[in-house]
């Protein structure tokens, strides 16, 4: 049987914001320093510090939004040690994330310049665990004031005359775990005592984000919205993809089984019923949908590789971590009316990162590659689809073999992008385009799939998972009949 699609080209349903391809870059590991930032006097190149050649792989997927400091580090973080002279800052050391020093050279500056070369907008996550809320305000007043003030006086003798512009804002992080460990009622409290000073000035107007649940915490966003809802512009919710036991071992990166690579795409699945539980909640007290779901943490977790800190969190990435970022694509997508942000954990040498450093060398991982052939989604109009799918069967479980979503941009060009998560079998893929459409012009397509389950890049070898122009796909009248390789993604193009 082959898979069918139905898409609906005139049925729209919501708008795909384009954050929903977030990232999230915090103090962890070597992401920050050697990932991003490498300073001026660094014989990489770089622009005013930050590394060119990440700067560029960055730009080419149209990063929207970055999240930063944290994560964790954000509830340990206080933000005036690190503005000023570079080498008179506070030296901290990095409680969560290996007991290593922090010497702050990257701090709200050039966090906004990297921001500023990257044309994407910041999302910074304030500090409750550990912070107060007068550090919080006068964070705030640094960044964005325009006036006369000690903060804005104090961020024009670091150098920065005119006022940032900042729209997203998180009042804390993970304030059930290592941000406080706190109850929902007493975060609640506090996400209303804090957000209180997280003031608009001038015309900037700050989007703000509440610490949301832990995966199925479905008590944390009941008793959020009713105790905070009308105070929040978003409610953030974290969900890794881990294979195995948190605990006691979450699984390699690349050397897994069968089993193992579905029961990954299992769990990556799961992210689809958090999205529609948590969202129900919501809309019991937002029927509107006017507060966003921001999934700011998102991703594979695996165990570290070995022979490197394990507080560093640095994996492989390969053909199956950009399946999991597909479908995910795809779930947010479907949930365009609720989902307005996600940050994936992380853009450089942690977790499920787009980029890979050694020294002065860089690769692309596969799920940097899934992100470019996505990013045409960004702030496009999802369309109505109908499918009837094959089953992909791991013993007595089954899963769909594909995920699939399609979305119409302001040009009225279609963009359907087709996840296929079976490793042994091709697939068969009929989509038929149904409504007022215009005759098409041209349809094209990209195609992501690798010869083994672990294939990846490396420094040695960095093009093994790159992607490719597709060339199974035939049109017949409204239908397009396409033939996916075992393990890939695929993006079509239909323009007018």
């Amino acid at each position: 049987m082959n898979n069918k699609v139905i898409i609906q080209t005139d049925v729209t349903k919501a708008v795909i914001n384009k954050n929903i391809y977030g990232h999230f870059a915090e103090h962890l590991g070597r992401c920050i320093y050697e990932g991003i930032w490498v300073g001026e006097d660094s014989p990489i190149p770089n622009t005013q510090g930050i590394r060119n050649d990440v700067l560029e792989a960055l730009k080419r997927i149209k990063v929207p939004v970055l999240r930063w400091p944290g994560g964790c580090f954000a509830d340990e973080y206080h933000w005036k040690d690190g503005v000023g002279p570079r080498e008179a800052r506070k030296r901290m050391v990095n409680t969560h994330w290996g007991g290593v020093i922090e010497n702050n050279h990257f701090g709200t500056h050039e966090f906004m310049l990297l921001c500023e070369l990257l044309e994407c907008e910041p999302y910074i996550c304030g500090n409750v665990g550990s912070g107060t809320v007068q550090e919080m305000s006068e964070w705030v007043e640094y960044m964005t004031f325009d006036g006369e003030s000690p903060m804005a006086n104090w961020r024009k003798e670091n150098g920065r005359s005119a006022p940032w512009k900042l729209t997203y804002f998180g009042i804390g992080n993970e304030n059930w775990g290592c941000g406080g460990h706190m109850r929902p009622e007493y975060y609640a409290d506090l996400y209303r005592r804090y957000q209180t000073y997280v003031r608009n000035y001038g015309d900037n107007r700050i989007y703000k984000i509440a610490g949301g649940a832990n995966v199925d915490d479905y008590r944390w966003t009941e008793v959020l919205m009713q105790q905070a809802g009308g105070l929040m512009d978003g409610l953030s919710l974290h969900y890794y993809t881990i294979p195995g036991d948190f605990w006691l071992g979450k699984g390699s990166a690349l050397d897994f089984s069968e089993d193992e690579w579905f029961v990954t795409m299992k769990k990556a699945l799961h992210m689809d019923e958090l999205i529609a539980k948590h969202s129900t909640i919501m809309d019991r007290y937002d029927p509107e949908k006017r507060i966003g779901l921001i999934i700011d943490e998102w991703g594979t977790w695996y165990d570290v590789e070995p022979g490197t800190n394990p507080g560093f969190l640095y994996q492989q990435n390969t053909i199956r971590d950009a399946l999991v970022a597909g479908l995910h694509f795809n779930i947010f997508h479907h949930h365009a009316d609720r989902v307005q942000m996600t940050n994936i954990a992380q853009t450089v040498n942690v977790l499920q990162a787009m980029i890979l450093t050694e020294g002065e060398r860089m690769i692309l991982t596969p799920t940097y590659h899934a992100f470019d052939m996505f990013k045409v989604h960004q702030g496009a109009e999802l369309l109505s689809t109908e499918s009837s799918l094959v089953a992909s069967a791991n013993g007595d479980d089954t899963l769909p073999a594909l995920s699939v979503s399609a979305s119409k941009n302001a040009q009225g060009d279609i963009q359907i992008s087709l996840v296929h998560i079976d490793p042994r079998q091709a697939a068969e893929v009929s989509l038929e385009l149904r409504g007022n459409h215009a005759e098409w012009a041209s349809v094209s397509g990209t195609l992501l799939t690798a010869a083994t389950m672990n294939a990846h890049n490396t420094f040695e070898q960095p093009d093994v998972v790159t992607p490719v122009p597709l060339r199974d796909v035939h049109v017949a009248g409204d239908t397009l009949h396409v033939k996916m390789p075992a393990m890939s993604l695929v993006t079509l193009i239909i323009k007018s």
